[in-house]
C-alpha cells in the first residue's frame, strides 16, 4: 500500500525535535533571540536559518512594512555576521555593490575600496528596482563566494548570506529577475501579516528599535560553520532518495509544468532537507523534512503552462505533496 504525501498543514511526529539535541537547542535559542524583534514569525525565522545553514541565499518577497529588513538585522546580530544593506535603485551601478579602485595622490596608486558586498550578511532591498547589469553584479559574488574587479579576483568573507527583497504588487519601474538569477536563491518566502497576538504586542511596544536592540548574539561564526559542515554529513536512505527523484520526475513530466526542476534545483531540496533534519535533531532526513522545505525551495523554479487556467506556482508544490507516493 502506497502512503501519500501530507498537506503542508498537517504535522507528523516524526518530524518533532530529539529533546536535548545540542543542534536543536542552537536553533531554539536563535529563533527565540530573533523572534524578539520579528513577533510571530518563527517558523519563517526558522527557514531563514535553514538557508543559511545550508549556504543558499534567500528571497523574500512581501507587501513593505511586513518585517523583511528587521529579520536581516536580527539574524545579524544574533549571528554576530557583519552586515551591509544596499538599497537597489534604478541608478545603481555594479561599482557601488562590488567597490573601486581610485587614484591615491600621496602614494601615486590605486587603492581598492571595497564595496558593500563585501560583508557576511547582505540585504539586498529592492532588488528588482535595478537594472539587469546591476544584478548580475550579485551573480558571480552568490555563486562562487568570490567577485573579479579590474581583472583581479578578491574573496568574500565567510559565511556569506544574501537576503534580497522585493515587493511583488507593485511592478511599475521594475526590472523581473530572470531564471538564472532566480535560481540563485536556495529558498523563496514570504512573511504575511502577523497575527493578532503578534500585532497586539507591535502596537504595546515603545519602537521597533528598541525590540532590535534586546536581539543578543547566540551564535558564533565557529558554531555556524560547524553546522554547515554536519548538516552535509546528514544522511538520506536510498527510500528516501526515490521520493525525491519521484517529486522531481513528476515536475518535468506532469501535465501543467512548463518546465521542470534542474538539477541545480533538486540539489538544492536536499541540500535543504538534509539541514532541516538536523535542525530538528536527527541526523537523517524523513519525508516530512523534504515536505516542509519543498514550497520554499521549488515554487520560485516552477512555471505553470501559460494555458493552464488557475495554475500557479504555488498550486503545483501542492500538487506534487498530494499527487507524488512518499513510498511504492
Amino acid at each position: 500500500m502506497s502512503m501519500r504525501s501530507i498537506n503542508l498543514s498537517e504535522k507528523s511526529a516524526a518530524a518533532a525535535p530529539i529533546v536535548g539535541n545540542r543542534h536543536s537547542q542552537q536553533v531554539a535559542r536563535a529563533v527565540s533571540e530573533i523572534s524578539k524583534a520579528l513577533l510571530g514569525k518563527e517558523h519563517q525565522i526558522k527557514l531563514s536559518l535553514c538557508c543559511l545553514f545550508s549556504g543558499g541565499h534567500l528571497l523574500i518577497e512581501d507587501l513593505p512594512g511586513m518585517g523583511k529588513t528587521t529579520l536581516s538585522y536580527a539574524l545579524a546580530r544574533a549571528l554576530g555576521l557583519e552586515f551591509n544593506r544596499i538599497q537597489f535603485t534604478s541608478d545603481l551601478l555594479p561599482a557601488d555593490i562590488l567597490g573601486i579602485s581610485i587614484f591615491d595622490q600621496n602614494t601615486a596608486q590605486f587603492t581598492f575600496h571595497p564595496g558593500p558586498i563585501f560583508s557576511q550578511l547582505i540585504l539586498a532591498d529592492e532588488i528588482n528596482r535595478t537594472t539587469p547589469k546591476t544584478q548580475s553584479a550579485l551573480l558571480e559574488a552568490m555563486e562562487e563566494r568570490q567577485v573579479t574587479i579590474e581583472g583581479e579576483t578578491r574573496a568574500l568573507p565567510e559565511p556569506f548570506f544574501v537576503i534580497a527583497t522585493q515587493n511583488p504588487v507593485t511592478l511599475a519601474g521594475t526590472y523581473p529577475l530572470p531564471e538564472s538569477q532566480l535560481d540563485r536563491f536556495l529558498m523563496r518566502l514570504r512573511l504575511g501579516y502577523p497575527d493578532q497576538r503578534a500585532e497586539r504586542e507591535l502596537l504595546e511596544m515603545n519602537t521597533e528599535r528598541d525590540k532590535l536592540m534586546e536581539v543578543q548574539q547566540c551564535l558564533t561564526i565557529a558554531e555556524i560553520s560547524e553546522f554547515r559542515q554536519q548538516s552535509a554529513e546528514v544522511t538520506a536512505s536510498s527510500s528516501l532518495l526515490d521520493y525525491v527523484q519521484r517529486l522531481v520526475n513528476y515536475t518535468r513530466s506532469g501535465e501543467g509544468f512548463h518546465y521542470g526542476l534542474s538539477p541545480r534545483g533538486s540539489l538544492a531540496l536536499m541540500r535543504a532537507s538534509k539541514t532541516w533534519a538536523l535542525m530538528c535533531g536527527r541526523t537523517h532526513v524523513v519525508p516530512e523534512d523534504v515536505q516542509t522545505i519543498l514550497p520554499f525551495v521549488v515554487e520560485h523554479r516552477l512555471r505553470a503552462v501559460a494555458d493552464e487556467d488557475g495554475h500557479t506556482s504555488a498550486s503545483l508544490v501542492q500538487r506534487l505533496l498530494n499527487e507524488v507516493d512518499v513510498l511504492t
